[in-house]
């Protein structure tokens, strides 16, 4: 029998919980071609999130394509100019003689070679000059606006992982390059999103930036545990297996609401129940997972400093007032300058992150081990 939750990939179809919301807010700007940049910490749903979206666009609205691009393994200007022109190119045509006149008809300036893969006809690469093409890139930076026009219809490009414009050769340069050419299409939308929060908050809310105020900005929080106890319990009992609601709760609670989390936890307590999940096996299961990471965790601690470490306890302890003379002393933090270096550098490696209620732990897991098995 499959399991009936899916983590470390995208959550499709009935995986797929709540986030109502922010669903109809992306379907929304993607039917008024409004561009959006998403940001939340890692595997959050930021991906499953888009996809739902993108899905119901193509349902309710035909003339509407979706173009995905992930910038995990771009690390070039030239790389990303491929990439977009061949996704680009992918999804607004079809056979092989659809894809040479578009070549033809929208790449004029200098003709890339095409090479096509012998087992599918959408299959295909581009084989761009550099030396040419970082002289002028327009065509490319324009190619979906003039598809989309050409067939009187509206492109929606999604981008993944956009942080990683970073570490090209002059990031600023390009963001210019790209802000002054996206921001003038009529057809075409952008969706940025990625795995790196601070980073893409500094981009897209930094006035010196050039993607300052480029879109609708929507800050993706974890998903309320109301939402997740309904989708445990249906999941357990479309296999036969029964668990409460109380202890649906238990599992989401404990996870604090991770999305990644929630889903692996249930399932680790799932494979463990035969008829009806108990208390018992819900805690065998926490167990499990947080030895199961421990190595992980142990890894990330030891590189960071004592007083890193030091200011991670003192999250641990619940305290909330972090550059007071009592908490400096008793964590041994230096001073309260030092304790603000400290925070910075932990945001930054998304140890922690600041939240409405306050600075937390990332990952639930990490924090119940530091709780009960480094801290003790």
């Amino acid at each position: 029998m499959d399991t009936p939750f899916i983590y470390g990939k995208l959550a499709v179809g009935e995986n797929f919980t709540d986030r109502a919301e922010e669903k109809m807010r992306l379907v929304q700007n993607f039917i008024s071609g409004t561009n959006t940049i998403l940001i939340s910490p890692r595997r959050w749903g930021k991906s499953s999130l888009v996809l739902k979206a993108a899905s119901e666009v193509r349902d309710t609205s035909p003339n509407i394509l979706v173009v995905f691009l992930d910038l995990f393994n771009i690390r070039s200007e030239e790389d990303f100019y491929k990439a977009l022109a061949e996704n680009v190119i992918r999804v607004s045509s079809g056979r092989m003689e659809e894809v040479i006149l578009t070549v033809k008809q929208f790449m004029k300036q200098w003709v890339p070679r095409i090479s096509f893969s012998p087992d599918s006809q959408q299959e295909f690469s581009l084989g761009l000059n550099w030396n040419e093409l970082k002289k002028q890139p327009d065509e490319i930076l324009d190619l979906a606006e003039n598809i989309a026009q050409s067939k009187k219809s509206k492109l929606v490009i999604c981008i993944d992982e956009f942080q990683n414009i970073a570490f090209f050769e002059d990031p600023l340069a390009f963001q210019k390059k790209l802000r002054s050419h996206w921001q003038t299409h009529q057809s075409v939308s952008y969706c940025l999103y990625g795995s790196k929060r601070h980073m893409l908050t500094d981009v897209f809310t930094s006035p010196s930036k050039p993607f300052y105020k480029f879109g609708d900005l929507l800050f993706l929080s974890r998903i309320a545990i109301n939402y997740w106890v309904p989708f445990i319990a249906e999941r357990f009992r479309s296999t036969g297996k029964d668990i409460s609601d109380s202890l649906a709760e238990k599992i989401a609670v404990m996870a604090e609401g991770h999305p990644h989390y929630v889903q692996q936890l249930a399932q680790l307590v799932w494979l463990r129940t035969g008829k009806e999940v108990t208390s018992g096996i819900i805690e065998e299961s926490v167990d499990g997972l947080v030895l199961q990471m421990s190595l992980l965790f142990q890894g990330i601690t030891e590189n960071l400093t004592t007083p890193q470490v030091n200011f991670l306890r003192m999250l641990i302890d619940g305290e909330t007032r972090h550059t007071t003379r009592a908490n400096i002393d008793k964590y041994q933090l230096g001073s309260s300058a030092h304790v603000i270096r400290i925070k910075k550098s932990l945001i930054e490696k998304e140890i922690v992150d600041e939240q409405p209620g306050g600075l937390i732990i990332l990952d639930p897991v990490y924090s119940t081990w530091l709780r009960y098995y480094y801290f003790i």
